[in-house]
């Protein structure tokens, strides 16, 4: 595969959490959310009713894919990564399978993710693909009703406030008739894809994390698929939310559970990568003030470095579609760092 040395060279990359959540900022009803601000439709139990108020005043007017792709850019990143879909099921692309997308039930009428994947063509960077294949919280066969809810930001890993029979739930049939057509759409409608971000497989079967697997590269024998697929089907390692390892560990077990999304497994092509958050949230939080600072993440950044472990730095947007000022002082302070200390 052509970018398998592409990955390894790129070191370095920008992860952006966008999404409905966003336009909460972490706090719901006049209480604060769970710590990762995107969950909060699950810990919040947030009806699909209200998630479709939202939706009609999504309106990200100040999303600037230029503007992201430049400041990735003159940051010393090689590749970006954004949510087209994320667990509360709302697309950032026009998807013809389902109407829940930005294009089609908000105000906003763009397709954020051709305007991301032109931006990128024109800055030369990478683009990938974070898409939840298991979860899905606006379908009622989104899937993680048969795991234990322990782990999750709200009690439970499906919609089990919307969808409360879970007896009558068959995830096979979310899998058919949104997860695999919307993947094709990914694959097909967006010129090159670097990579896909699969997250919490969760109860996926092996035919059906193989399926995925198998459906990416028949469209795109060149895209790199990642650890969260599940079941063992993947070409590079993601390791856990916000895991800086001291060292890749000479002897990792195969026996290990493949769907667990944190930890070391053995890579295929000696692929790693490393996604990090500079607050606690991933997803744009009005609350979450607790920033790293530029010199930690610059130390993070030349550790990884060190070890062969990309580095994928997070962002989440705000409501009206701006990186938070915070953020973006902090990563453009890393590269200045980088910069003085020679590298």
């Amino acid at each position: 595969m052509k970018n398998i040395q592409a990955f390894k060279d790129a070191k370095y990359g920008l992860m952006i959490h966008f999404g409905l959540y966003s336009l909460l900022g972490g706090v719901y009803r006049g209480k604060r959310g769970p710590t990762y601000a995107e969950w909060i439709e699950c810990e919040k139990k947030i009806p699909n009713s209200e998630m479709d108020k939202l939706a009609n005043i999504f309106n990200p007017i100040y999303f600037d894919a230029d503007y992201i792709c430049s400041f990735a850019k003159e940051c010393g990143m090689k590749y970006i990564v954004i949510t087209t879909k994320h667990h509360e099921g709302f697309a950032l692309f026009k998807s013809k399978v389902d109407k829940f997308n930005c294009y089609d039930s908000s105000p906003c009428k763009r397709d954020l993710i051709k305007e991301l994947a032109d931006a990128c063509k024109r800055y030369n960077l990478k683009l990938g693909f974070y898409y939840s294949q298991c979860i899905d919280w606006r379908d009622p066969n989104g899937g993680g009703y048969t795991v234990d809810g322990k782990g999750s930001s709200g009690g439970s890993w499906d919609n089990n406030w919307d969808y409360t029979d879970r007896s009558i739930k068959n995830y096979e049939i979310c899998f058919n008739n949104k997860i695999i057509p919307q993947i094709k759409e990914l694959m097909s409608n967006y010129g090159k894809v670097f990579l896909m971000w699969f997250d919490m497989p969760l109860d996926s079967t092996k035919a059906q994390s193989k399926k995925i697997y198998e459906l990416v590269k028949s469209l795109q024998p060149d895209c790199l698929i990642n650890s969260r697929l599940g079941n063992g089907n993947f070409d590079y390692v993601s390791l856990g939310d916000n895991e800086i390892p001291d060292e890749i560990p000479n002897n990792i077990s195969d026996d290990i559970d493949y769907n667990d999304i944190g930890g070391f497994k053995k890579s295929p092509f000696g692929l790693y990568e490393s996604a990090c958050t500079l607050n606690n949230s991933w997803g744009y939080s009005s609350i979450d003030n607790n920033w790293k600072s530029s010199e930690k993440i610059l130390e993070n950044r030349i550790n990884l470095e060190k070890l062969g472990i990309n580095y994928l730095i997070n962002i989440g947007p705000d409501w009206l579609g701006r990186i938070p000022y915070e953020a973006e002082q902090i990563i453009r302070n890393v590269q200045e760092l980088y910069k003085k200390a020679g590298k």
